[in-house]
């Protein structure tokens, strides 16, 4: 399968005209759509974080992917966008994926994930491998080989989840990049409306406080099952790794398991690039990810 179709040329895709809900049996998913609907579909599955939405990690990148693509960009609950959940922001998002994909009678995609949305696209081609064509990470999937773990970035976004201020979000927001002046005053808004929401700040807190982390740890240490990380030999799927070298959040060391462990994976590293590789580095990102996805079998 490869993706052959191209969109005409037209206005580029808007938050307004390409949001849709869709109702299920867990509350309502909601989400982006641009391109071709007899397009292949490519879901796009985005990070954590104060203030993220699918649309501020991948709303520039449908422009290019639109034309090529049935692209749908998925909110995860518990991040403002789609309704809210009592669960752990990670635990609510494995279910998701599945749940959003039957909504839509979708069998078979590409996968794009950012940081946490790229654990999340691990863990489901691990669970249910004819369901992912290929896969493409952005940072944060893996297991820290040489730095500290967690990393300053997490630690940032600890200190803000716990007391969040201007100045916290800001440092945050700061880890994520390598050029400084991405952190404008405009997103610096945005993010910090998004995120000291009230439902949205408390589904944070279970996730990204102290408490939360050390807590998950002690769960996983007690747990039969291995770590996600430990099963990467059975993801299936062709898999396109894609990492800022300069990310301060997820290390690219931690790009070493899944590049010697998953059987048919390929790793691209952009300079002068933090965590936001496909907002960062956009130009290149698209290119690499476009000729890796519509790549002949």
């Amino acid at each position: 399968m490869s993706a052959t179709t191209t969109a005409p040329d037209g206005p580029e895709p808007t938050h307004d005209a390409t949001l849709r809900e869709l109702p299920t049996e867990a509350g309502v998913l909601r989400y982006h759509e641009a391109g071709d609907p007899a397009a292949p579909p490519l879901l796009m599955l985005h990070g954590s974080g104060p203030g993220v939405t699918g649309w501020r990690n991948f709303g520039a990148n449908l422009a290019l992917f639109s034309r090529h693509f049935r692209c749908l960009v998925l909110e995860f609950p518990g991040f403002g966008v789609s309704d809210p959940t009592d669960q752990h922001p990670m635990v609510a998002a494995m279910p998701a994926v599945p749940r959003f994909l039957d909504g839509l009678g979708l069998d078979r995609v590409d996968v794009v994930g950012n940081s946490m949305g790229g654990v999340v696209a691990t863990r489901f081609a691990i669970a249910q491998p004819d369901r992912v064509r290929r896969m493409v990470t952005v940072g944060g999937m893996g297991k820290a080989i040489f730095s500290p773990s967690p990393g300053e970035g997490l630690n940032l976004l600890m200190e803000f989840t716990e007391a969040p201020s201007r100045e916290r979000l800001v440092q945050w927001l700061t880890s994520m990049v390598h050029d400084r002046s991405l952190v404008t005053e405009e997103l610096i808004e945005e993010r910090w409306a998004q995120a000291t929401e009230p439902s949205t700040l408390a589904a944070a807190r279970r996730m990204y406080s102290r408490a939360a982390l050390e807590a998950m740890g002690r769960a996983a240490e007690a747990s039969p099952e291995p770590p996600y990380w430990a099963m990467l030999h059975r993801v299936r799927a062709r898999t396109l790794l894609t990492w800022g070298r300069d990310d301060r959040v997820s290390p690219l060391d931690m790009a070493l398991v899944p590049m010697r462990t998953i059987p048919d994976a390929e790793l691209h590293v952009l300079p002068n690039c933090g965590h936001w590789a496909m907002i960062e580095q956009k130009a290149a990102w698209e290119a690499v990810v476009l000729a890796f996805l519509t790549r002949e079998d």
